[in-house]
């Protein structure tokens, strides 16, 4: 098992930046496909972003291509979310996960076995 804890999150103007965190411990995060959700009080969990164990691939949802970008750094046990020109609907609170293996069925909340704890995002006009 793996456990993820996110960091970075915060108030922040529109047009501005943030940098999350999500550092994993127990078993190397190198193993894993990971992947940064979010959630507003009375919907659904939806997918951001998502990587690859090597970082060779990602995918973003729609709403935050070009504007969001995902890595990782396997030697610090560590991904990360760099989210730029964020904008009011970007507020929510972001979880960071973990499942085996990198497939289509990354951006569903499909295969997902480790979840973090979340981290609030807040974005104000």
């Amino acid at each position: 098992q793996v456990q993820l804890v996110e960091s970075g999150g915060g108030l922040v103007q529109a047009g501005g930046s943030l940098r999350l965190s999500c550092a994993a411990s127990g078993r190397t995060v190198s193993s894993y496909a990971m992947a940064w959700f979010r959630q507003t009080p009375g919907k659904e969990r939806e997918f951001v972003a998502a990587i690859s164990t090597s970082g060779g691939n990602a995918d973003y949802a729609d709403s935050v291509k070009g504007r969001f970008t995902i890595s990782r750094d396997n030697a610090k046990n560590t991904v990360y979310l760099q989210m730029n020109s964020l904008k009011p609907e970007d507020t929510a609170v972001y979880y960071c996960a973990a499942r085996a293996v990198y497939t289509t069925a990354v951006v569903t909340r499909s295969g997902y076995r480790n979840w973090g704890q979340g981290t609030q995002v807040t974005v104000s006009s």
